[in-house]
């Protein structure tokens, strides 16, 4: 069984940087797709960003330029890190994991494993 634990939230003026932890256990980190999911509140969850087991990464359209997602195999943590916040950043902010990797990363179906789900919110 998979464990991932997200840490990091909080709240934020617009402009301002934030960086999200999703710490891993119980499995074989190294070998996952890892995504960060979004839900703000009355929406659905949408994708934000993800990074293979290789490194290369996937963004959100709404997010390119402004958020990084990046893995420390040795830790079992993959970071988000979120830059020029706006307002309409605000959710709950949540890792997955994807254990047999196939290429579709972008349907919440798509994963296996979630965490908990951390607040962001930035204020104007």
């Amino acid at each position: 069984q998979v464990q991932l634990v997200e840490s990091g939230g909080g709240l934020v003026q617009a402009g301002v940087s934030l960086r999200l932890s999703c710490a891993a256990s119980g499995g074989t980190f190294s070998s996952y797709f890892m995504g960060w999911f979004r839900q703000a509140p009355g929406k659905e969850r949408e994708f934000v960003a993800g990074i293979r087991r290789t490194g290369s990464t996937v963004y959100a359209d709404s997010v390119k330029g402004r958020f990084t997602v990046s893995r420390d195999n040795a830790k079992s943590t993959v970071y988000l890190q979120m830059n020029s916040l706006k307002p309409e950043d605000t959710a709950v902010y949540y890792c997955a994991a994807v254990v047999n990797y196939r290429g579709t990363y972008f349907s919440p179906s798509n994963y296996d494993y979630w965490g908990q789900g951390t607040q962001v919110t930035v204020s104007s």
